[in-house]
C-alpha cells in the first residue's frame, strides 16, 4: 500500500497516542517499527466528492465488531492523508 502514498503524505491516528507521521519514509518506518498485530476487515465504505473515502473497519479477530474508521484523502490519484480512528 505504501506505493499509493504521495511522497509528502501524512498518516495520523485518533484514539491512540502515536503519530502523526509525515512523508512516505516516516510512514514506512512507523509500520516497520510498530506493525499492526491483527488484520482488518472492511465493513462499509463511502465516498465524499472525488477526494475523500471513509471505510469503517473491524479487526479480523472480531470481524463483526466495528473498531473504527479509515479516512483516505486523495490528491492526483495518490493518498495524501490517511487518518485511522479507534472506537
Amino acid at each position: 500500500m505504501l506505493e499509493q502514498f504521495a511522497d509528502d503524505a501524512e498518516l495520523a491516528f485518533e484514539g491512540v497516542p502515536v503519530g502523526p507521521f509525515r512523508g512516505k519514509d516516516a510512514i514506512a518506518r512507523a509500520y516497520e517499527e510498530q506493525p499492526p498485530d491483527d488484520e482488518i476487515v472492511i465493513l462499509r465504505t463511502r465516498e465524499s466528492g472525488d477526494d475523500l473515502v471513509t471505510a469503517d473497519y473491524a479487526w479480523l479477530a472480531e470481524p463483526k465488531s466495528r473498531a473504527g474508521s479509515i479516512i483516505l484523502r486523495l490528491s492526483g490519484g495518490q493518498i495524501d492523508r490517511l487518518v485511522v480512528t479507534f472506537g
